[in-house]
């Protein structure tokens, strides 16, 4: 029996310790957290301030920040065969992305399948400034374009399904924020504990980083890491062309909801 690999570390928004096990397993994939035990199909999304927060078993199980973890596995195609288990609210932060999350679900030696997920037509969706155009395709593709007035950013990045693109060129793009948004952040008690080699700080006279260099195209990449982690709540990525305008948390959950309420996203045996 392959070993559990452990990851811990301290959460982006609460600051608290915590410690995930990701354990071999039969079936899909599971979440377990205080106790309780929900495959990923059961989960709900609970809030999407500033992450993604998932809620299973009437509440009972919560866990929040979880994008980045998800991304890994969406990035992988690794769909089932795996058990998270958490002990803390909040998923740590570790290196900001998705690298260190591959690292450790490559750890368990788990093979990637092909998802279930297809986009079955062509449509759009317009979550107010945030627009999803879906396109049936014979492989996966994903792109998205941010809308910042910064001519020091590079507004696009795509993916085209290869897992190791995604583990070398992906998930290494850290979670960014603006200079003005920094003290509203702290006077909700959010990210006061976060590692400056995790983080990208972008203020109108430099762009702050720390460790890795700074690359003009790692927001959107990061923007993507997120839409992925987001999508395989439903299964995703699916298997056609998804174009993205001003991706968000709240706007992803909202899009992917209505395009499978309209069929233009379908699961298939």
């Amino acid at each position: 029996m392959t070993r559990p690999v452990i990851v811990e570390g301290v959460g982006l928004h609460t600051g608290a310790w915590a410690r995930v096990e990701l354990l071999a397993s039969k079936g899909p994939v599971r979440l377990r957290a205080n106790g309780v035990e929900a495959g990923l199909e059961k989960l709900v999304v609970a809030s999407t301030a500033r992450a993604t927060t998932v809620q299973g078993r009437g509440g009972l199980l919560r866990v929040r920040t979880v994008e980045h973890m998800l991304a890994a596995l969406a990035g992988l195609g690794v769909h089932e065969g795996v058990t998270i288990a958490i002990a803390g609210s909040e998923m740590p932060l570790l290196d900001g992305g998705a690298a260190a999350w591959c690292d450790a679900v490559k750890r368990l030696g788990l093979i990637g399948g092909k998802s279930k997920l297809r986009v079955a037509r062509k449509a759009t969706t317009q979550v107010g400034l945030s627009r999803y155009e879906w396109s049936p395709a014979k492989a996966i593709e994903v792109e998205v374009r941010l809308e910042l007035d910064d001519a020091r950013i590079a507004p696009h990045a795509r993916w085209s399904g290869d897992p190791e693109d995604f583990h070398v060129r992906i998930a290494p793009a850290r979670t960014f924020a603006f200079a003005h948004e920094v003290d509203e952040l702290f006077r909700r008690g959010l990210a006061r504990h976060v590692n400056p080699e995790s983080v990208v700080l972008i203020a109108p006279e430099a762009i702050y980083h720390a460790g890795r260099p700074f690359s003009p195209d790692e927001p959107a990449r990061h923007k993507l890491l997120d839409l992925l982690g987001d999508i395989y709540l439903c299964g995703g990525p699916p298997l056609g062309r998804l174009r993205v305008i001003r991706p968000g948390h709240a706007a992803n959950a909202r899009a992917f909801a209505q395009a499978r309420s309209e069929a233009v996203l379908v699961t298939v045996q």
